[in-house]
């Protein structure tokens, strides 16, 4: 069977017309598989949805009990069959629950990556190479540029301003769904005890994460009035990027603005969004991480997606792979 036959590229999103579903669809379908809870990749109103149980879980926390008809969790590493089509789903080392999708039919075999990454994460599964005719990667960060540095390191530098600067607030920007939870984890590996602030809005996925046995330490809320203001001096306090325009950021005393995020690399970023402490800590591979995954899963073919689409193609011509764009829209950079 030629892969276009078995999956192709919709105004929906990936559709397998064979098993009648959708992959990660940006509009309501019948049927849906979902790669991970970001709202990008995870939308609601679909008939049926089929996910990991945290991806599940988290959909409900996001948009309440009755965000799909039906729903379905599989096992990782399950094979599932969907009309003829087998399903399976393996770790994608994106966020808690994410993961790849093997979709495979009459000896075809293709792997729909969703947002997935290569470091280590202490709040996740670790990514796990899956042998495939077909491997569609993300390339959110597909341009030879981005060689994003030990996360460690950026964490020793927020240590180190907290010292500097004991009278400041350390406001940190942190996607709500895996980098927050992510951050806090690695702050605690790094020897910071200290109770952590937290924004309202990362209060119940936090609270999901360390229910799953992730340690997070003492997370506090980041609730603050006149009186209190000078009780955050010295301490760190995390809020989705969308809080630092509110009123919320600005009660915390002189305060030093931070941002999480593989953008942060790009200076102009960090510059436009007013960070005096830019942390390049990403959720999705680098440059020379998706080149060593192509290199690893050793595909037929690479179909490219959501990013910097056409120097990964180039570069997959290059090593004589046969690769092309896929030009799906819809999608964003919330996990970044």
């Amino acid at each position: 069977m030629k892969p276009e036959a078995l999956l192709y590229s919709t105004p929906r999103g990936l559709y397998c017309e064979r098993g009648d579903f959708y992959i990660d669809p940006v509009q309501p379908v019948e049927r849906a598989l979902i790669t991970h809870g970001h709202a990008d990749h995870a939308r609601s109103g679909h008939a049926k949805v089929l996910a990991t149980r945290e991806t599940l879980d988290i959909m409900r926390i996001r948009y309440g009990e009755d965000f799909c008809g039906t729903a379905e969790s599989s096992e990782l590493g399950k094979v599932l069959s969907i009309d003829g089509v087998d399903v399976s789903f393996h770790p994608a080392g994106h966020v808690l629950g994410s993961a790849q999708i093997l979709v495979q039919a009459e000896g075809t075999r293709i792997v729909v990556s969703g947002d997935y990454k290569r470091r280590r994460d202490p709040t996740c599964a670790g990514f796990e190479p899956v042998p495939c005719d077909v491997f569609i990667t993300e390339a959110t960060f597909g341009l030879p540029v981005f060689h994003h540095p030990d996360d460690r390191g950026e964490i020793a530098k927020l240590l180190t301003s907290l010292k500097q600067f004991p009278e400041r607030t350390h406001l940190v920007g942190a996607y709500a769904l895996g980098k927050a939870q992510r951050v806090i984890a690695l702050l605690r590996e790094s020897g910071y005890h200290e109770p952590i602030f937290i924004h309202g809005a990362l209060a119940k996925l936090c609270g999901y994460y360390q229910q799953h046995g992730i340690s997070l330490g003492e997370l506090r809320p980041a609730t603050v009035d006149s009186s209190e203001r000078q009780s955050f001096a010295g301490k760190i306090v995390i809020g989705p990027p969308s809080a630092f325009a509110d009123r919320w950021a600005r009660r915390f005393p002189d305060p030093i603005a931070i941002f999480a995020s593989g953008w942060m690399l790009v200076r102009q970023r960090a510059k436009q969004r007013g960070v005096e402490l830019p942390m390049i800590i990403s959720d999705h591979c680098d440059w020379p991480e998706l080149l060593a995954t192509i290199k690893e899963v050793a595909p037929s073919q690479v179909w490219v997606t959501h990013g910097r689409e056409e120097a990964l193609v180039r570069w997959c011509e290059l090593q004589g792979i046969p690769a092309r764009p896929l030009h799906l829209v819809g999608y964003e950079d919330e996990g970044d």
